[in-house]
């Protein structure tokens, strides 16, 4: 009985680890570009989010059912069935590894009871599928905080570009030409997006913002937006927002850098006490 227990689950190991590298080389060969969801995003109305979706759709459905981070992937640039699929992968590999080592050991000569591998299995799958759900956070706090470092530089740039007499709309488009990198990437596709859509580039600007939650973002539509009333100032209120965002980084930084160092502070407590019960342990030993 314990051998068709054992055989069984080899056999279901073996058939969710077929299955996991079956996704991984389907994911990882080039597919079809799809020119629907492209014309869809460019031509969408004012205000509404681009049409993501270019999974099966049981994966759409599953990655709805997890609920996930929108403005945390809308940031790195991943859609919720890539989500989904890098959680469900994750958890397929947790679930699959004691089976496996069970398997092995059993190979062995040591027999390990079902229990064992069944709860290590679900445990692991949790796991697993926790720890990519927080690799995502931590890729896309990681961006957010590169993003924000970049509009300081375009605020800048958006400000000589309109002390260059240079209109509003040119100044967000030459400003952006400016620089290279994935932040300026996305910018520069929100404004051409507005060229092509013949919508205002701040409103585009702010839809960005609001999208992958960076409001910094958004201040530099809002100001451009009233640059038509306020004329000439607009690129002191630029200026005095990159030097006010820079503070805020700043800040930031310092009060992420104190709370790295208040952590450290624990291991080397410990060491005292552990230094302390060697030197005690002497005397206490004697009585």
């Amino acid at each position: 009985m314990i051998l068709n227990w054992q055989l069984a689950i080899a056999v279901v190991g073996g058939a969710v680890v077929g299955l996991g590298l079956f996704l991984v080389v389907r994911e990882a060969l080039p597919a079809t570009p799809a020119l629907g969801p492209a014309l869809r995003r460019l031509h969408q109305p004012p205000g509404r989010t681009a049409v993501a979706g270019s999974g099966p759709d049981w994966l759409g459905g599953f990655s709805r059912w997890l609920r996930p981070p929108h403005r945390q992937l809308a940031l790195i640039d991943r859609t919720p069935e890539q989500y989904a699929l890098s959680v469900l992968l994750s958890a397929l590999v947790g679930l699959a590894l004691p089976t496996v080592l069970s398997t092995v050991l059993f190979l062995g000569g040591v027999s390990v009871p079902v229990v064992v591998p069944v709860l290590g299995s679900l445990g692991m799958a949790l796991v697993a599928g926790l720890l990519a759900h927080r690799a995502v956070l931590a890729k896309a706090d990681a961006a957010r905080d590169e993003f924000r470092q970049a509009v300081c530089t375009y605020l800048d740039l958006v400000a000589l570009q309109l002390s260059a007499a240079h209109g509003p709309v040119q100044s967000l488009e030459r400003a952006a030409a400016v620089c290279d990198g994935w932040v300026f990437d996305r910018i520069r596709e929100s404004l051409r997006i507005a060229q092509l859509q013949m919508h205002s580039p701040w409103d585009e600007l702010q839809e960005l913002a609001d999208r992958i939650g960076i409001p910094e973002l958004g201040d530099v539509g809002a100001i451009m937006r009233s640059s038509g009333s306020e004329g000439a100032q607009v690129h002191e209120t630029l200026r005095s927002r990159a030097d006010s965002l820079r503070d805020q980084i700043r800040t930031d930084n310092l009060a992420r850098a104190e709370g790295v160092t208040s952590r450290l502070d624990i291991p080397g407590s410990l060491l005292v006490f552990v230094l302390l019960g060697f030197a005690v342990y002497p005397f206490l030993a004697r009585l």
